[in-house]
């Protein structure tokens, strides 16, 4: 592992009946941030967590809260997150036509800006954003469902935004989310990730940091 290579759990993997222990495991591990999914059964099937529980945990840790928005419209309900404790909002490409203005909220509020893509979504949709973005989370597996397996073609496009990031000298950080463990770790590190976002193979002791 590349010691300049960021971790940042993801607490839908976590047990909630006992969050605090989930929490001091996430510090232990010297992780840069939490990663917060939340899902609205719409642009994705499942349901997580929203504002209220996020506002209940943000007083177990200090770390930074990436809150990842897989929900439609992420423009009516930004501020509520950054209201219940979050320090970066990272939304998707797909799940909104204000993609624009959503980062200017962020950033009104003083926060950190992110974009989430899709596995099939090209980085071409989001080279408006990359001057204007903190953090691009390149999801190497379909959103939604936990222990799916790395699809191999986003690789690509991690290679690709590290591509623009050092021809443009752009700041953003590319995160990887979905199927990383210790089998392909070194893949997403090699690829030029900066963060790897993992829930069910941190949580199970398959990633080794």
């Amino acid at each position: 592992m590349s010691n300049s290579v960021l971790l940042s759990p993801s607490l839908l993997s976590a047990d909630f009946s006992d969050i605090g222990s989930a929490i001091k495991l996430i510090e232990e591990k010297h992780s840069a941030f939490v990663h917060v999914d939340v899902m609205d059964g719409h642009f994705v099937p499942s349901v997580s967590y929203g504002q209220p529980v996020i506002k209940s945990i943000r007083k177990c840790t200090s770390l930074p809260f990436d809150v990842h928005l897989m929900v439609e419209r992420p423009e009516n309900s930004i501020n509520s997150f950054i209201d219940a404790g979050a320090d970066f909002i990272t939304f998707h490409i797909e799940a909104t036509a204000h993609a624009d203005r959503c980062v200017q909220l962020i950033y009104e509020a003083g926060k950190k800006a992110g974009i989430a893509v899709c596995p099939a979504t090209p980085v071409s949709s989001i080279v408006h954003l990359l001057p204007f973005v903190d953090i691009v989370l390149v999801m190497t597996v379909n959103p939604g469902w936990g222990g799916q397996k790395l699809i191999p073609y986003t690789l690509k496009k991690v290679r690709e935004l590290a591509d623009i990031k050092e021809e443009k000298g752009y700041k953003y950080l590319i995160s990887v989310d979905g199927g990383v463990h210790n089998g392909t770790l070194a893949s997403v590190i090699e690829a030029g990730c900066d963060v790897v976002v993992s829930g069910s193979a941190f949580f199970k002791g398959e990633l080794k940091w």
